[in-house]
């Protein structure tokens, strides 16, 4: 461990480990992305699809290892056992800062399918990283402002329409979704901004949730409700490299996603209604549970009474 080293001596050298590893890994990436592109035999995509998905987690693996062999951080993470890596998941969490992914892939890591993001199709274009988020089968979606389609109402549904061609591949392969509700990072600005009823979040915004469900088209068969604290306040990137975040809480809930939270979110008015109540009970629920873990605030790292490596190191 390198915990003895002056925090901003372990984040550079955290910072260029992480650098050196995603070179390594985009240097392996895009060569096999190519070959997937230019042969379009469905055998020979998927074969490549598998070799890309472990590059993709061995990338996660080894920052997860630099992780714990610079920085001495304590987690306390609960409710991982149950998952498997070769289900259909969607992930909600709270999101407070770019560490909440790096906290995501390190927990989930080889306990479910690797993670990914809808993404907007503009972003294909994104040189280098659109052809590696291509490779890895994040899935695409194309999304019509209201404004626009007041000015083109034939095009209404086509979006979906066509984020649903693009999310076929998912019915034979194992995948995770995951979706931050609140639609960006909480910083107590935007929460007085949006005047938000919760003591840690902000407003949740369900029409992501239901158009990613939607786009799914019921392929996804469990919700991961993820609660992520940091108990004694530093939670930015850099804090995370410095090692000057002292403990990570994550508290994981897996329910059932049932035919009551599966409908036309768009065009059901009764519907619409109901999934926005049911997500935002989930969020009350995780308010509550964030206000709980963050008590132990007070007591200061020294009295932290767990010391766990996190879940994905068990393997």
């Amino acid at each position: 461990m390198l915990s003895f080293l002056p925090a901003t001596m372990r984040g550079c050298i955290h910072c260029i480990l992480l650098g050196l590893n995603t070179l390594v890994v985009f240097s392996l990436l895009v060569p096999i992305s190519i070959l997937k592109l230019i042969i379009p035999i469905d055998v020979w995509r998927t074969f490549c699809a598998v070799i890309l998905k472990y590059i993709a987690s061995g990338w996660v693996a080894v920052n997860a290892f630099n992780g714990r062999f610079i920085n001495n951080i304590k987690w306390d993470v609960q409710g991982v056992d149950s998952l498997k890596s070769k289900d259909w998941y969607l992930v909600i969490s709270n999101h407070q800062s770019w560490t909440d992914i790096l906290v995501l892939q390190t927990i989930f890591s080889r306990r479910i399918p690797f993670l990914k993001f809808f993404l907007k199709k503009e972003l294909i274009w994104v040189p280098v990283m659109g052809i590696a988020w291509w490779a890895l089968d994040f899935p695409f979606m194309k999304r019509y402002s209201k404004a626009f389609l007041k000015k083109n109402p034939h095009l209404e549904g086509k979006d979906l329409e066509t984020t649903q061609k693009a999310c076929e591949k998912f019915k034979k392969m194992p995948v995770s979704i995951v979706n931050y509700v609140e639609g960006t990072r909480f910083t107590q600005e935007k929460h007085d901004r949006q005047n938000s009823p919760f003591k840690h979040l902000l407003k949740p915004k369900a029409g992501g949730i239901a158009f990613v469900m939607a786009a799914m088209g019921g392929q996804l068969h469990s919700l991961v409700n993820v609660t992520i604290a940091y108990p004694y306040g530093d939670k930015s990137f850099w804090d995370y490299l410095c090692g000057r975040i002292a403990k990570i809480t994550v508290r994981v809930e897996t329910l059932p996603i049932a035919e009551e939270v599966q409908g036309d979110y768009f065009k059901d008015e009764l519907f619409r209604t109901r999934f926005q109540k049911w997500v935002n009970d989930l969020w009350v629920e995780k308010d509550a549970l964030l206000d709980d873990l963050l008590s132990q605030e007070g007591k200061g790292p020294e009295a932290a009474d767990t010391n766990e490596e996190p879940a994905a190191a068990a393997g």
